[in-house]
C-alpha cells in the first residue's frame, strides 16, 4: 500500500470509528460488535504506526473513548480517566508480561479482575463525604451525574473506619441481570420495546434527567481503583479489601472476582476459569483485566497517550456462528405491536440451539438489508437473546426477492398502522384479532395482576377456542360443566380454576387497573392513579389536565387512559367486572396521623435518611397528598440534595415553602 492509498483508507477507518464511537457512548446503541470495532481500530493503529507521518492529532487512536452529552454540568477530571489497552490474544498477555518484567526492578505480583460491561464512574469522597460522581467522558473531562449515583443502594453517602481525608474510587456501574430482565418485562407489559441490552440500559439510565426514574432501576456498582495522595497501601490489592473495610461494595477474592498472582500461568488460569464460567454470573462481563500490583512499579511503568502500561484487558471474544435465514414470521402482541422473528437453521451458540432470533421491527430488516434464505451471522446480545448481527452477501442467492415487511395483520388481515414517533407497527383490531383477545386475557390472569390459580395460557387458547372466553369479564361467567369438559382437566382441576376466580375477587384495587391492560399502564403507573383516583368511576371520568397531574403520568399515559374508557366495549367489560365482584376502588388504609392532612406535598431531591418511596408514603400515612409538579396549591416542598433548578426557580416565584428531610420527619414525629 502507497502512501495515497494508506492516507485514503486512514480517512475512511477514522469516519467509521468515529461514527460508530458516537452510536455506542452517545446514543447508546451499537450496530457492530465490540470486537468488530476492535479490529477497525488495530487496523487503524497498523497503518498509522507504517505511516506515522499520516496520524492526525484528532485521529480515534488517540482518544479514550465517551463523548460529553452536554445534559449535565462537564467537569474535568482530576486524573485523567484513561481506557486500557485491550486484545483478544492469550499470546499478547504473554508478552505485556514479558515486556512489563524486563522493565522494572523486584518480584512482581499482579492483580486480576473482571472487565464489567457497564458505565465507568469516578467518585469523590472528602471526610468520608459523597462529594460528586463523575462519567469517563472523553477521559480529560466527564459528566457530573452524582443525583442520578446517589440513588444507587451500593454507594455509600457516608464512609466508616480509617479512610483518607479526601480521594477518589472508580469502578463500574452495571445493570444486575435480574433487574434488566425485570425492566423489560414491565416494557413488555405496556406495549414498549423491550431495552436491548444491560449495558447500554445502564448508561442511558445514568443520564435521565430525573434521579426518582433512575432509582426505581435497580443499577448496581462495583468500586475498586482508589487515586489519592498518602494512601494507605503500597499496592491495588490491599487498597481495594481496605475500600471494602469503608463501606465500598468491593470485587472479593472470595467469589473469585478479584485475585492475586505472581505468575503468568496464575493469569491465564483466571482468564480461562472465567472464560468458562462467566455465563453463571449475576451480571454481564466482558473480559478481564490484569493489573501491576504496586504502585511504585506502576509509577515506573508509567503511561502511554491513552492508556497504562502496568495494566491489560484481554477481552472474550463474542461467540458468533453462521445460520440459514429460513423464513421470517411475524407475532402479534396483546397491544397489537407486531414483532418481525427470523427462523433460522438449527445452530449451537452459547451453550444452546438457536433456531429463532427476534427482528425487533421493520427499520430492523431494512437496516440488514435481508433478503430470502440468506446466510446470517447470529450472536447472542448481552451473552443473553440471539440476535443477527449481520449478513454474509456473497452467499446470497442471484434470485433472491428482498425481504419487505408485511402490511396486513398475520392474524386477521387487518391493514397495519404505524404511530408517529414509534419503531413498531400495530394491528388496530384489537376486538377481533385473536392473538390479542387471549394476550389481553394472559395478561389478565399472570401473577403480577390478578394471580388467578388453575388457570394458564394453553387454558385460555382451549376456552377462546371452544368461544366459551372472549374478553376477561367472561371469565368469571364460566360453567364447572364447561371447564371440566376442556382436555387434561377434570373435575377437580375445573374446581381450582373456579376457586381461584372467586380468590381473585379480592385482589386490590391498584392490581386490578394493572391487569386491564390499558396501554402504558404498568404496576407503578397503576398504584399511581388508583391511589390518586381512589375508584374506577373517578379514572373513567378523570379529565387529561387531571390525569397528567398525576405522579409519573404523562401525556403519552394519560391520552391511552382516556382512549380506553372512550371504548364503549371496555367500558362494557368493566361494568361486568364489578358486577362479578372485583375492587374497584382504593380501600383506605388507618392513618398513622393527621399532621398533614389536606396539604398538596412537592418531593424533588434526593435523601439521605429514607429513600423518595419511604417519603412519599410517609406523606399519605399522615393525611398528605403527593403532587408532581408545583403549584400556587402546593403545600410544601421536601427537598433533598441536587432539587432540581427549575422547580427550585417556581418555587421561589410561587413563595412556597421548602423544608428539608429533617424538618419534614421532625414535623411527622418520624423517628
Amino acid at each position: 500500500m502507497n502512501k495515497e492509498e494508506a492516507a485514503k483508507k486512514i480517512t475512511e477507518l477514522s469516519s467509521l470509528i468515529a461514527y460508530h464511537n458516537h452510536k455506542y457512548y452517545v446514543e447508546n446503541t451499537s450496530e457492530i460488535s465490540d470486537y468488530d470495532f476492535d479490529q477497525l481500530l488495530k487496523q487503524l493503529e497498523d497503518l498509522e504506526s507504517k505511516f506515522p507521518d499520516l496520524v492526525s492529532e484528532t485521529s480515534p487512536t488517540k482518544r479514550v473513548g465517551g463523548d460529553i452529552t452536554k445534559k449535565f454540568q462537564t467537569v474535568v477530571h482530576e486524573y485523567p480517566m484513561l481506557s486500557l489497552s485491550n486484545t483478544y490474544s492469550q499470546d499478547e498477555i504473554v508478552d505485556w508480561e514479558n515486556r512489563v518484567k524486563k522493565q522494572v526492578d523486584g518480584k512482581l505480583n499482579y492483580v486480576c479482575e473482571l472487565k464489567y460491561d457497564g458505565v465507568a464512574i469516578g467518585i469523590r469522597y472528602e471526610n468520608g463525604s459523597f462529594v460528586q460522581a463523575v462519567t469517563r467522558g472523553d477521559g480529560s473531562k466527564g459528566e457530573d451525574v452524582s443525583s442520578n449515583v446517589k440513588t444507587i443502594r451500593t454507594v455509600p453517602l457516608q464512609l466508616k473506619g480509617d479512610f483518607p481525608e479526601r480521594f477518589e474510587i472508580r469502578g463500574e456501574i452495571f445493570f444486575p441481570l435480574k433487574a434488566f430482565h425485570e425492566l423489560n418485562e414491565q416494557r413488555e407489559e405496556i406495549g414498549e420495546e423491550p431495552f436491548a441490552n444491560p449495558r447500554n440500559t445502564a448508561s442511558g439510565t445514568l443520564k435521565l434527567q430525573d434521579s426518582s426514574i433512575v432509582a426505581t432501576r435497580g443499577l448496581d456498582c462495583f468500586l475498586y481503583g482508589v487515586y489519592g495522595d498518602d494512601l494507605p497501601a503500597d499496592g491495588h490489592y490491599q487498597s481495594v479489601l481496605n475500600a471494602g473495610d469503608w463501606g465500598f461494595k468491593i470485587p472479593t477474592p472470595q467469589n473469585r472476582y478479584l485475585e492475586r498472582t505472581d505468575s503468568i500461568e496464575g493469569i491465564m488460569d483466571f482468564i480461562n476459569y472465567w472464560d468458562e464460567n462467566r455465563a453463571d454470573l449475576p451480571f454481564e462481563i466482558d473480559g478481564v483485566v490484569i493489573k501491576v500490583d504496586d504502585y511504585g512499579q506502576q509509577q515506573d511503568l508509567g503511561f502511554t497517550a491513552k492508556s497504562p502500561r502496568w495494566a491489560i484487558a484481554y477481552k472474550f471474544k463474542t461467540e458468533r456462528v453462521s445460520a440459514k435465514l429460513q423464513e421470517v414470521t411475524y407475532q402479534v402482541g396483546r397491544t397489537g405491536a407486531i414483532t418481525p422473528v427470523a427462523n433460522l437453521s438449527p445452530v449451537a451458540l452459547g451453550g444452546t440451539v438457536v433456531k429463532r432470533a427476534s427482528l425487533h421491527n421493520a427499520d430492523q430488516i431494512e437496516k440488514l438489508d435481508l433478503y430470502e434464505n440468506d446466510t446470517v451471522y447470529v450472536e447472542k446480545g448481552g451473552e443473553i437473546i440471539p440476535k443477527i448481527v449481520g449478513v454474509d452477501e456473497e452467499l446470497r442467492e442471484g434470485s433472491a426477492e428482498k425481504i419487505k415487511f408485511i402490511d396486513r395483520c398475520p392474524e386477521c388481515d387487518t391493514e397495519l398502522k404505524r404511530i408517529e414517533g414509534e419503531a413498531q407497527h400495530y394491528c388496530p383490531n384489537d376486538a377481533g384479532c385473536p392473538p390479542q383477545i387471549t394476550g389481553r386475557i394472559i395478561h389478565f390472569i399472570s401473577r403480577k395482576a390478578m394471580d388467578i390459580d388453575g388457570i394458564g395460557s394453553e387454558t385460555v387458547e382451549q376456552l377462546y377456542q371452544r368461544g366459551l372466553i372472549k374478553n376477561i369479564a367472561d371469565l368469571y361467567d364460566l360453567k364447572h360443566a364447561d371447564v371440566a369438559a376442556l382436555e387434561r382437566m377434570g373435575e377437580k382441576s375445573a374446581q381450582n380454576l373456579l376457586d381461584g376466580l372467586e380468590a381473585s375477587k379480592k385482589i386490590p384495587f391498584e392490581r386490578v387497573l394493572f391487569a386491564l391492560g390499558v396501554r402504558y399502564v404498568g404496576e407503578t403507573v397503576a398504584k399511581k392513579i388508583a391511589k390518586a383516583k381512589k375508584n374506577i368511576d373517578a379514572i373513567m371520568n378523570a379529565t387529561y389536565d387531571e390525569l397528567i397531574s398525576i405522579d409519573e403520568v404523562g401525556e403519552k399515559i394519560a391520552i391511552a387512559v382516556q382512549e380506553y374508557f372512550m371504548n364503549e366495549d371496555n367500558v362494557e367489560v368493566v361494568n361486568r367486572l364489578k358486577e362479578a365482584g372485583l375492587s374497584f376502588e382504593i380501600e383506605e388504609q388507618a392513618l398513622k396521623g393527621e399532621q398533614l392532612k389536606d396539604k398538596s406535598i412537592v418531593v424533588s431531591g434526593v435523601f439521605e435518611k429514607v429513600s423518595r418511596k419511604e417519603l412519599k408514603q410517609l406523606i399519605e400515612d399522615h393525611g398528605g397528598k403527593n403532587v408532581g409538579s408545583i403549584s400556587s396549591k402546593t403545600s410544601f416542598i421536601v427537598a433533598g440534595d441536587n432539587m432540581g433548578p427549575s422547580k427550585l426557580e417556581k418555587a421561589k416565584k410561587l413563595d412556597i415553602e421548602i423544608v428539608n428531610e429533617q424538618q419534614f420527619l421532625e414535623m411527622i414525629g418520624h423517628d
